[in-house]
């Protein structure tokens, strides 16, 4: 793709976000995720292949699906009360109709059919806007409507949403439906604890998008897209690889890793809030997850290929690893010790 094309998209998705994530206004709010939308497709067609061309298109779809029940619901609760701020979505109609098109544009079960077709169909690039970029104009406007959504429906939506998450992953070969469903999952966690705190939300969110970028960077390096590849690339850069199985274990929320911080915070806060029969459900569930990424990292340091295939081992790079990605994994590992500081922060 031309080098100006791809700038102007870029700059139209920070355009987009910046105006979701600032407007008090609902029409801001949707205009900001329109300009998102049509600034991320040619990003996911560019490669003009068949699979592309299909995601962009299965993309388009839902997300002007979700857009229009947006517009929906905020026109409903403005009928109703005569109010077009995004805080004060009072009406239970109204807030339904959100909750059903947020989640459709997150990717929440029952409306995640879309989301790993999509990332399958994109470049890796691509796939980690879609996974983490992409993501954050929809939740900001769950945090802003939090107050008045339905409890029950969205601590439904997320328990389905972490069973279906690990459970649809279980079988998969190829690394970006992998992470898709692990997305899908990550989302369950932060939408159960959205009405309760939704603070602790955005800092699950910030850092499920580390660990996500961290992967999606370091497998772009390595230019992995399927475990049997994965198999073969240590040789590549073998100090990467050992990280990935760090990130991965740590996306997968295992003490004493990043990832542990979040899962640990929304449990204790699920307790507090009288509701330790879903912390005790989802965390079961999320063990579904912590078996593919144990997959994902056995596949990438612990095999090596029986000598049988016709794999053929892949020349070892001298060139030095991006310095992006040797902040991102060691923020993906070791923040734990500080979360006091992290907490303050947000």
């Amino acid at each position: 793709m031309n080098p100006q094309a791809n700038l102007i998209f870029i700059i139209s998705l920070l355009l987009g976000t910046t105006i979701t994530i600032s407007s008090n206004h609902w029409i801001m709010a949707w205009t900001g995720l329109e300009i998102n939308t049509l600034a991320i497709l040619p990003l996911i067609s560019k490669s003009h292949h068949p699979r592309a061309i299909e995601a962009a298109t299965k993309y388009f779809l839902t997300q002007a699906a979700a857009s229009a029940l947006v517009l929906f619901s905020s026109m409903t609760n403005a009928w109703y009360t005569g109010q077009w701020d995004i805080t004060q979505l009072t009406h239970p109609t109204s807030s339904l109709i959100l909750t059903s098109a947020i989640a459709m544009k997150l990717g929440l079960v029952p409306f995640h059919f879309w989301f790993p077709e999509v990332l399958q169909g994109s470049p890796l690039t691509t796939g980690l806007l879609l996974s983490t970029m992409m993501k954050l104009p929809p939740i900001t406007l769950l945090y802003m409507t939090s107050s008045s959504l339905n409890p029950t429906l969205l601590t439904t939506l997320a328990i389905l949403s972490t069973a279906l998450g690990g459970w649809m992953g279980l079988n998969q070969t190829q690394i970006r439906k992998i992470l898709a469903f692990s997305s899908i999952s990550h989302l369950g966690w932060m939408a159960i604890i959205i009405i309760y705190n939704p603070k602790l939300t955005l800092i699950n969110f910030y850092l499920y998008a580390m660990m996500t970028a961290t992967i999606f960077l370091t497998l772009n390096t390595i230019k992995v897209l399927k475990l049997s590849t994965l198999m073969t690339a240590w040789t590549k850069i073998p100090s990467l690889n050992a990280m990935l199985l760090l990130t991965l274990l740590s996306l997968a929320g295992l003490p004493p890793l990043t990832g542990f911080l979040p899962k640990w915070l929304i449990i204790q806060e699920l307790t507090k809030q009288d509701m330790a029969p879903a912390a005790t459900l989802i965390s079961l569930l999320s063990l579904l997850s912590l078996f593919f990424y144990l997959r994902l990292a056995y596949c990438t340091t612990i095999t090596l290929p029986p000598h049988t295939t016709n794999h053929m081992k892949q020349w070892r790079t001298n060139k030095p690893t991006n310095i992006t990605i040797s902040i991102l994994t060691t923020m993906s590992v070791m923040l734990l010790p500080i979360s006091p500081m992290i907490l303050t922060i947000v």
